[in-house]
């Protein structure tokens, strides 16, 4: 029998749709949010009246690209946690609308657990168990996959996730939002040895981020001269910005290579620790290019067989929430229109 799925995924400023059938992504429609760039970051209110406006175009859009009607439907999915509760509700309400109107089965998704698993969509998927980095502006873990329905977080972030240190040192830099993208293309034609940023010392196989984001901040203020706070080395603000824009791209390079050396030596001792070397990366941040280029060399260099999203699938997206919801519906795993979404539910 022929299983045919509906995802939808509304967890923050994108509203998704997408359709899969038997584990094949027949459509990923996403509509991207722009009016949140004046303001440097989200805001939640108007993206739940984005998604208001977007889910109904975006849903018709992604079952005209599949060429399937809602009544060949098995069963929707939908983002239920975490996320912005204003956004989170948009989608569940539609999703569990759906699933009444057309009687049919209710899927909720951990967005977390989607980011992961849509290292199952390719043809060329890794066998079990496997280990998962997962990053994004949210959240940074180590992932240990036994199956599509066993997953256990190993390590994780105990601040700030590698993301928002993008974002932010970003911000610090003057670059308009989003800003970690912008890093990543500056990052491209800079000196990543030019200045040296602290690796935190965080015990087993958690993260943190917020030590270097103040080093960061520092290291800014003294336009170079130390990464410690020093009233004597405190430049003015036209010094910071004149040394900001004489040495751009080597600060970005020098910032992105450590983000990246902090993740991929904790993902190195979770490999080395577990015997596991069926390796993956998800999650938003895992577009960035230095991130795949160094993952993927040192993929190579411990005899890894490692996995990567397409870019579409990496940013949030419904395929991602399709091909999870696929696994659960073949565990019989639904759930029913008392749920509710939740801003920041555990798992793992």
């Amino acid at each position: 029998m022929s299983i045919s799925i509906l995802a939808i995924e509304s967890s923050c400023d994108e509203t998704s749709a997408s359709v899969c059938v038997d584990g094949k992504i027949m459509s990923n429609y996403i509509a991207n949010q722009t009016v949140h760039e004046k303001y440097g970051g989200v805001v939640p209110e108007l993206a739940s009246r984005a998604h208001m406006q977007n889910i109904v175009p975006v849903v018709d859009a992604a079952l005209k690209t599949a060429g399937c009607d809602l009544s060949a439907i098995d069963a929707i999915a939908f983002t239920q946690a975490p996320g912005l509760i204003g956004s989170l509700l948009v989608g569940t309400q539609f999703a569990k609308s759906l699933s009444l109107a057309l009687d049919k089965p209710l899927i909720a998704v951990h967005h977390m657990q989607a980011h992961v698993l849509a290292n199952l969509i390719p043809a060329d998927k890794p066998a079990f168990p496997f280990l998962c980095l997962t990053v994004s502006g949210g959240h940074t873990q180590i992932v240990l996959c036994e199956s599509p329905g066993k997953l256990k977080v190993i390590g994780e972030t105990i601040d700030d996730a590698a993301g928002e240190a993008f974002d932010k040192s970003a911000k610090l830099l003057g670059l308009p939002y989003p800003g970690g993208p912008l890093i990543d293309k500056y990052a491209a034609n800079g000196n990543p040895d030019k200045y040296k940023f602290p690796e935190p010392q965080i015990p087993g196989l958690n993260f943190s981020f917020s030590g270097l984001k103040t080093s960061i901040l520092y290291f800014l203020k003294n336009a170079g001269t130390s990464n410690v706070f020093k009233e004597e080395f405190l430049a003015d603000e036209a010094m910071q910005k004149k040394f900001i824009t004489e040495n751009l791209e080597d600060i970005c390079a020098s910032i992105q290579n450590r983000i990246v050396s902090i993740l991929l030596n904790k993902l190195k001792k979770a490999a080395q620790e577990t015997g596991i070397t069926n390796i993956c990366l998800a999650g938003g941040v895992s577009a960035n290019s230095g991130l795949r280029k160094t993952f993927t060399a040192l993929g190579e260099k411990m005899h890894w067989k490692t996995f990567i999203p397409a870019f579409e699938y990496c940013t949030d997206n419904a395929a991602m929430i399709a091909i999870t919801g696929y696994y659960k519906f073949l565990e019989n795993n639904f759930t029913d229109l008392s749920i509710s979404p939740s801003a920041r539910a555990e798992w793992g």
